[in-house]
């Protein structure tokens, strides 16, 4: 089974498809290995290996397994939440938990008031979060407006 056929069975097709167009447009492609905003080494749509070297390319066919494999990896979050969830309200999870880490996911006031059955709360903490080493970033802000807006549909 491919990468990304493990994400359809893991959130369902709805909140796969809703990932797969969502995270690629806010983590941008670039096939490069760089330094992110706060000095990480990130290559294609945001993957994350501080092993890898500046400089080194992948193909468009590689970033788009490594983006399945971390879409996957994230969605292991949606274990920290005990209610049922929308297809909106997991994708909007799981891009959140991408750009945060799993652990910052799970310790979070949103997992708290999602455990709480406070959805619409929950969705309302993504707008919080728009800091990246201290600086608010207008990506993240543009970023949590739209998982904001996909958790709340």
């Amino acid at each position: 089974m491919t990468p990304k056929q493990k994400l359809i069975t893991k959130v369902g097709a709805a909140s796969a498809a809703l990932l797969l167009s969502m995270v690629p447009v806010f983590e941008g492609y670039r096939p490069s290995v760089y330094k992110d905003p706060i000095g990480r080494l990130a290559v294609c749509y945001g993957h994350d290996d501080q092993s890898m070297k500046l400089g080194t390319t992948y193909t468009r066919q590689q970033c788009e397994a490594m983006l399945a494999d971390d879409l996957l990896k994230h969605a292991d979050a949606l274990a920290c939440i005990n209610r049922p969830l929308s297809d909106g309200q997991k994708a909007a999870f799981v891009s959140f938990a991408f750009n945060v880490g799993n652990k910052a996911f799970c310790g979070s006031t949103l997992a708290r008031k999602a455990n709480a059955g406070d959805m619409a709360g929950a969705c309302a903490e993504l707008s919080r979060w728009t800091l990246a080493g201290g600086k608010q970033l207008p990506g993240l802000v543009k970023r949590r407006a739209v998982e904001r807006e996909v958790c709340e549909s």
